[in-house]
């Protein structure tokens, strides 16, 4: 968004090149540009499904007290959970600890059910980043996640989509509160790999066009406060960053 008016867009160094189209469309070049300084991120896109993974590094089964899955932990988070990289997440204050997971994020380019992993890949538009804030003590009370995970707010996503169908082992996922580094980790460990996720979820459910699969949290998982500043950054795709409100 620049000057109260959205717009689609490409990133270039430290600027952004403005495009007619969207990521599930034929874009067109517009010969306009602005500084990356007077530019607001909006979410890329609004997707159709939120689908998560639970427990798909090992480390954070370990910190969380939780055996390591033999299959994907799925759960889904509401769609009305999400804004853009610059919106405030809302702590609201009689709901307990609330939580940071920074994620890399999957987006779905072509529709498909039972999907082979052969095939999985040729499915993925692209990737982006996801914090699957939470709710902790809610979560821990709840029979189920649904609610610790999708309070308004709670599914910051952005800042862009990288378009590509795979990314590198040793792409870096890292986490920070206000400054310090909280999580760190390389793609590689995750249990489950992409290919697995899309075609098990696609076992049971059709995986539409604009689906987001978040693919997880490693470790280092913590609270965050009213003023705290939340980065998540991914090699390729750049950093989501969300500051803490009431």
């Amino acid at each position: 968004m620049v000057d109260g008016r959205a717009y689609s867009g490409q990133i270039r160094a430290n600027s952004i090149d403005i495009v007619e189209g969207g990521p599930f469309t034929q874009i067109y070049p517009m010969r306009l540009s602005y500084q990356m300084n007077r530019v607001k991120f909006l979410p890329p896109f609004l997707p159709k499904q939120i689908w998560c993974i639970g427990y798909n590094y090992k480390e954070h089964a370990e910190e969380l007290k939780s055996e390591q899955p033999a299959e994907p932990t799925v759960f889904m988070k509401a769609t009305t959970a999400i804004i853009g990289s610059g919106d405030f997440i809302r702590i609201p204050n009689w709901a307990g600890e609330i939580q940071y997971e920074g994620e890399l994020a999957v987006v779905i380019g072509k529709p498909g059910r039972n999907i082979s992993e052969d095939d999985a890949l040729d499915h993925v538009l692209g990737y982006t980043i996801m914090n699957d804030v939470t709710a902790r003590d809610i979560q821990k009370s709840d029979a189920q996640w649904t609610r610790a995970k999708s309070f308004d707010t709670f599914a910051p996503f952005g800042p862009a989509i990288l378009f590509a169908k795979e990314l590198p082992d040793d792409t870096v996922l890292e986490t920070r509160v206000n400054g310090i580094v909280k999580q760190s980790t390389t793609l590689s460990q995750m249990i489950f790999p992409i290919k697995t996720l899309i075609s098990y979820i696609s076992r049971f459910a059709t995986l539409e066009q604009g689906a987001v699969i978040s693919t997880g949290t490693p470790s280092g998982i913590g609270a965050i406060k009213v003023g705290d500043i939340v980065e998540i950054e991914i090699d390729g795709i750049g950093i989501l960053k969300n500051v803490c409100g009431e």
